[in-house]
């Protein structure tokens, strides 16, 4: 195995995760398998109790993991299957270590960071041999920070144990307003500070607004000890973060990398990667979709805690060549008029539920196509219950109304009210399509009338299962189950042109060129590859 490792320094956001991934399209454009690793230094053992206030959305991994965004990038970039074990945390490391110590695993030593945490840490990273070529470790944090002090002493010591190892160190390259000229000393003084902690790079990835300024370059390949040709410039791209593996191409990035890791492989081919970006660039007739979620406030939308949702939106909608346009609407439904679609997402606590059920009623009389990702399916039941159901005024979820007379949404008997964090209902489960009496299943169609269907969850609460069939004799079908019939998955409203709601999560296996069925709502086009 061969490692391609990415630090940040200065500020956090500066696009680590998009530069990992683009750096791993490169690779395995040059015939590379490529697997990818995230480290974040964080104390929690995964992100599941995070709030995406603060942290952006939990990505779901095929094994139920739950771990950063970044995880999300990678898998879409690379068309990769990840697990928890891709994920690295403070919290993993040190409740293995202590685990260990109270077994007696290190013979009555001392245990301190370093050997033994930094050992854990590579040997969490080696594990990954295997059919992968390389593999992409991002450093999550700015180096320097005092959390991530074990992993770069850990990583400073892999690169002497394994040899093949490059490092990329993305850093900001601000333009002063009042000079005009882009300033390279904030990349002087991370780099700086990498090489104290025993770390120097091969390569920098400098962030700035505009193409690196050929002086800039020169004096950042000197001062930081790095020839010029591996000083790359990561300008912004705009909404199109497809064109980054092409810009680090065009500055030969992969060669740079394949030297570092003495690697000798074909060029890369990314000739389907840039049809895509193109065609991306050249959409003109746009689609508009009304995102009604609850983590935004009233002075800034926090995309991120919808990032998935984004991206399958952005597939579908390349897919069938549109344009994109999301409207975000916190949870209050005065943008919904004008809107193409309606789509509620998946969330938490009773905060903006009851414009959530407003804007599922809005879809639903006015017969918008509306899609409900699990609270936006629990929301359309309830939403459902009491407008059609006369006797159910007062339905709820027992998430947001313990006491609630008609529950049609409750906790799952095998949750845990204790503890929170990996306790939920999470990662792959089959859903089962149902046709019986019921004439024409949308769902099983959007998949390609196959029988069942594999997807991601991440759920505590599901739709009663003693109100289903009130809720079947008034039109309201379930058209997906668990394996044991009993778990509603789908729902879909017959007399409507679209109106589906899933329990699972299906942003979280969307890819550019094969975007989520329920999110293209069937439709296909005949160029999708």
């Amino acid at each position: 195995m061969k490692y391609v490792v990415v630090t940040g320094g200065g500020m956090s956001g500066l696009g680590k995760g998009v530069t990992s991934s683009s750096v791993g399209v490169l690779l395995q454009a040059c015939g590379l398998r490529v697997t990818c690793i995230k480290i974040d230094p964080y104390l929690n053992i995964d992100a599941g109790t995070m709030s995406p206030f603060e942290h952006g959305e939990v990505f779901v991994l095929q094994d139920g993991g739950e771990a950063d965004l970044d995880l999300g990038n990678y898998e879409r970039f690379l068309d990769v299957t990840l697990t928890s074990d891709n994920n690295i945390t403070t919290g993993k490391i040190n409740r293995t270590v202590m685990e260990k110590e109270r077994r007696g695993a290190y013979l009555g030593k001392t245990v301190q960071v370093v050997p033994h945490v930094t050992d854990e840490i590579q040997d969490w990273i080696q594990r990954k041999e295997g059919p992968p070529d390389v593999c992409v470790i991002e450093l999550g944090g700015t180096v320097g920070d005092i959390e991530s002090c074990p992993f770069v002493e850990a990583l400073a010591e892999l690169s002497y144990r394994v040899g093949d190892f490059c490092l990329i160190h993305v850093s900001h390259v601000p333009v002063l307003s009042a000079v005009g000229e882009q300033k390279t000393k904030p990349t002087q003084h991370s780099v700086r500070t990498l090489r104290s902690l025993g770390l120097a790079p091969n390569i920098l990835a400098c962030r700035s607004n505009s193409p690196l300024e050929g002086y800039a370059r020169e004096k950042l390949a000197r001062s930081c000890h790095v020839s010029s040709g591996n000083v790359l410039s990561l300008h912004d791209v705009g909404k199109n973060v497809w064109r980054v593996p092409i810009l680090l191409r065009d500055q030969k990035a992969h060669e740079a990398v394949l030297r570092v890791l003495n690697l000798d492989v074909k060029e890369p081919d990314l000739k389907e990667w840039t049809a895509r970006a193109e065609l991306f660039d050249a959409l003109v007739e746009p689609v508009r979709i009304a995102l009604v979620g609850k983590y935004m406030g009233l002075t800034r939308i926090n995309k991120d805690a919808y990032f998935s949702v984004e991206k399958a939106l952005m597939h579908a909608s390349v897919a069938l060549r549109k344009k994109l346009a999301v409207d975000w609407v916190p949870a209050a439904w005065n943008k919904l008029k004008g809107a193409d679609g309606i789509l509620v997402p998946g969330g938490f606590g009773d905060r903006g539920v009851e414009g959530k059920i407003l804007a599922a009623k809005h879809a639903r009389e006015n017969r918008i196509p509306y899609l409900g990702i699990c609270l936006g399916m629990q929301v359309a039941v309830i939403e459902f219950a009491r407008s059609v159901l006369l006797d159910m005024q007062d339905a709820n979820s027992t998430e947001f109304d313990a006491e609630t007379k008609n529950p049609c949404v409750v906790f799952m008997p095998e949750g845990s009210r204790t503890h929170m964090g990996g306790t939920m209902r999470l990662g792959s489960r089959r859903t089962y399509f149902h046709h019986d009496n019921h004439v024409g299943c949308m769902a099983a169609r959007l998949y390609g009338n196959v029988s069942y269907v594999d997807e991601r969850h991440r759920h505590r609460y599901e739709v009663n299962p003693e109100m289903v069939a009130r809720f079947e004799e008034a039109g309201l079908w379930f058209s997906g189950r668990d394996e044991s019939g009993e778990r509603m998955e789908i729902v879909e409203l017959g007399e409507h042109p679209f109106y589906v709601g899933v329990q699972f999560h299906p942003e979280f296996k969307s890819r550019p060129g094969k975007p989520s069925p329920v999110f293209t709502g069937g439709k296909k086009n005949s160029d999708l590859n």
